[in-house]
């Protein structure tokens, strides 16, 4: 007696290794990325012992070691434009909170005349951004 031949199955392509590689390098790259805005100067914060959070989205002021602001994400040319730059950023509504990040080797000197300047230009909530000491 001839039995029929069975049938050759084409052997199923398994996409599961391949979803598992693209979910791992998703995962991979999501870490890896940046997760902070980048900062238009390089600015390392001091240290601190204790620490706090805003609600608001912050203005944020950025002061470099070399005495270079930043207000937002524009580089200022000099100091003499801070006061205008910050009474324009700051709006006449309601008051907005504001971060300063100061290097921990730039002028203190140069610290308090940014923080008043915020004060000329009615900023009401100040914060200091530093690091935790470890």
């Amino acid at each position: 007696m001839k039995l029929p031949e069975p049938r050759r199955r084409e052997p199923e392509e398994n996409v599961i290794p391949m979803i598992n590689i693209v979910f791992l390098l998703l995962i991979f790259f999501m870490v890896a990325g940046t997760l902070e805005p980048e900062s238009p100067l390089a600015v390392d914060p001091a240290e601190s012992e204790s620490g706090g959070e805003l609600v608001d989205e912050p203005l944020r002021i950025l002061l470099d070691a070399e005495g270079e602001i930043a207000v937002g994400d524009d580089v200022l040319s000099g100091f003499e434009k801070l006061p205008e730059r910050l009474k324009e950023a700051l709006g006449e509504e309601t008051p907005r909170p504001v971060e300063v990040k100061a290097d921990a080797d730039a002028d203190s000197g140069r610290l308090l005349d940014i923080m008043d300047a915020l004060r000329e230009a009615g900023a009401e909530r100040m914060q200091l951004i530093t690091r935790r000491e470890d």
